[in-house]
Formats: structure tokens, sequence, C-alpha cells
């Protein structure tokens, strides 16, 4: 039985930091860890331009804490009135590695995203020219659309179109929560990819919904039916090389979550490891972690992957329940079992 598992350090296609205090308390979480994250841009206000991504990540990085390697990859933030020059300037650049598509109103901090996809043909275009992918959120917003249907919606009225009249554009479809998104990426060319969350792979909907709502399992996407999350763990652990790990970790306040109209967002930045190298083992799949966590997301970037290693342990970790953001304390995502697996050298961190 294996004990000890070392693979090229992560990277995590797909973060939350906020920014101001709840960045300070929540880029340790992933810095410690992670070597590279892709940097969701919905503040408020958005990060649209080339200017403001640049100004974030001076921000990111002012809050790195001293010994941590961590390099932040910024996005901007699709709107209808984004300024396609602007947007081609800043990848040149290397400032941002891609563009995301939030339709309007489908998640937090998404009121600025696009309503009609017809005013956004332009730039897509020109990302297909250039290279710049395109980071998507798959949701419908049509209030017809039963919410557990609307990743499979936005594939047949949204994704496909796109994609079909705009060839070459390389498009991350984020957090996929069912098994038509499995389907379609693996129908699709090396211009598709898709990101996986930790917690859809360990969470279906009645974790959310029995026994009392639990807000802390509550994100959006929002957890499918255990069909779709055995769907998401095979491809997740298949090897398949355009799946790969975007955590969507999204920190939210306590009071934010366990409220009348509680955010979306599970918080998983601080033991994602253990729970994939959980998720793994008991998928007999321990030896295809690396390329889940470490190669498949820097091949479809077109980045290297990253040169130094960690080593995880087959021993049982202490993680805080809780971090405390100045803001306020934030829930760390339970999985639900006791954890076995931890990262060499890792040491608890608590409250505050």
């Amino acid at each position: 039985m294996t004990q000890s598992l070392t693979i090229r350090r992560p990277d995590d296609w797909h973060l939350h930091l906020r920014d101001g205090a709840m960045l300070r308390a929540v880029l340790p979480e992933t810095s410690r860890h992670f070597a590279r994250a892709i940097i969701m841009p919905n503040l408020v206000p958005p990060v649209v331009t080339g200017a403001e991504a640049a100004a974030y990540r001076d921000r990111i990085m002012a809050a790195l804490p001293e010994g941590h390697s961590f390099t932040p990859l910024m996005t901007l933030y699709l709107t209808e009135d984004t300024d396609p020059d602007d947007l081609a300037a800043a990848h040149a650049s290397g400032l941002i590695t891609a563009v995301k598509l939030y339709p309007a109103g489908a998640t937090t901090n998404s009121a600025s995203g696009v309503r009609n996809f017809d005013t956004v043909r332009p730039v897509l275009e020109r990302m297909a020219e250039i290279g710049c992918p395109l980071c998507v959120h798959g949701e419908v917003t049509d209030p017809e659309i039963d919410i557990f249907d609307r990743e499979a919606v936005f594939i047949d009225r949204v994704l496909d179109p796109i994609r079909s009249t705009t060839p070459g554009l390389r498009v991350v479809m984020e957090h996929i929560t069912t098994s038509d998104g499995v389907a379609y990426v693996r129908a699709g060319d090396d211009t598709l990819g898709a990101t996986i969350t930790t917690h859809h792979l360990v969470i279906n909907r009645n974790h959310i919904l029995v026994g009392g709502i639990k807000p802390h399992y509550y994100c959006l996407p929002v957890a499918k039916r255990e069909e779709h999350r055995l769907a998401l763990r095979a491809a997740a652990t298949s090897g398949e090389g355009r799946f790969f790990l975007g955590t969507d970790s999204a920190p939210h306040t306590d009071p934010n979550k366990e409220s009348a109209c509680g955010c979306a967002g599970c918080f998983t930045a601080t033991n994602t490891l253990s729970i994939l190298a959980q998720v793994f083992e008991e998928d007999g799949a321990l030896d295809r972690l690396e390329a889940f966590t470490s190669l498949n997301g820097p091949a479809f970037y077109g980045l290297p992957a990253n040169e130094d290693r960690i080593t995880l342990d087959k021993t049982a970790p202490s993680y805080p329940d809780k971090i405390d953001t100045g803001d306020g304390p934030v829930t760390v995502f339970d999985p639900g079992f006791e954890l076995c697996w931890k990262v060499s050298g890792d040491q608890l961190r608590t409250i505050g």
C-alpha cells in the first residue's frame, strides 16, 4: 500500500481570492501548496481592463506571505463593452492568461456579465486570432430553465454555437457538474478543456438538502444528482488530458453563507490536496493524481509544468475548521469523511 506520493507542484486553474482583508487571509491557503492559479476577476467593480488586472496582481503579490512562491495568472472579466485592443495588448504582454465569461446573473458578482452574446462576437474572434483562452461559467440564466438543467442547456444554446462560429477559440468549461459536460468535452477537439472542482467530486445535491439545508455545501453551479458526481469523478481520475483541477475555492464569511439568502461557494483551498489524494486512492488512481493537478492544466494553457515537487504522506492531517479573515470567519469545506493524506511539512493553522 502506498504510504507516500511525490508529484510536481500543482496549479489551481480556477480560484477566487477576493480583495482587501479577505485576500490577505485566504491567499496563504493556496500559495503554501499551489504554484500558480487562474485568478477570477469578479470583484466589485470587476476587473475589465489591463490596467485593472495589473493593479489587482500587484495587490495579490503584496499580500503574499514571505517565503511563499506563487504566480497569479490574471484574467479579464468579459463585458459587452470589452475593448478588443486592450485585451489583446494585455495578453501579448503576458499580463493576462485568459478572459472570463459570466452570463449576467449566473453567480456571485456576475451582474456585469454578458446578456447578448452577439455583442461580444468581435472580441471572441480576436481572442481566437491571438490564442487567448475563454474561461466559461457554463449556465443559462433563463428563469424558465430548472437550475439543475442550466449547464446542459448552456452547452446547446450558447457554448456550441460560440465554438461553431469562432473556430480556433480555446475554451475552458469551468467547474463542470454534469455527465453532459463530461461528454461534450470528450466529443470536442483539443481546443476544448474543462476544470473540475474538489467539492463536486465529493458532494451531490442530497448533501445540500437532506436533513436540513447545509449552506457551506451550496455552490454555483449547484451540485447535481449522484450519477453526475460519479461521471465527474471518472473523468478526473481518468488521466485524460483535457480534464484538470480548478478548485473554484470561493470564500464567503459565515454570516454571508448562513443567511436567508446565502452566498454560493465552497472554500476548499486549505484541504483540497488531502481530499483529492483520498478520492484518487479510493478510485485506484493515485498514479493519475499528478496529471489532474499538475500536468493537464499547463499543457492545455501552453505553459510548462512546475519543476518543484511536493510530497503527500499517508498520515492524518490537521486543518482548522475556520479561517479568520478580518472581515469575519470563513468555514473550510468539510468533505464529510476523515482525511488520511497530508502534504509533507504542512503545519496546523489555527484561527487568527
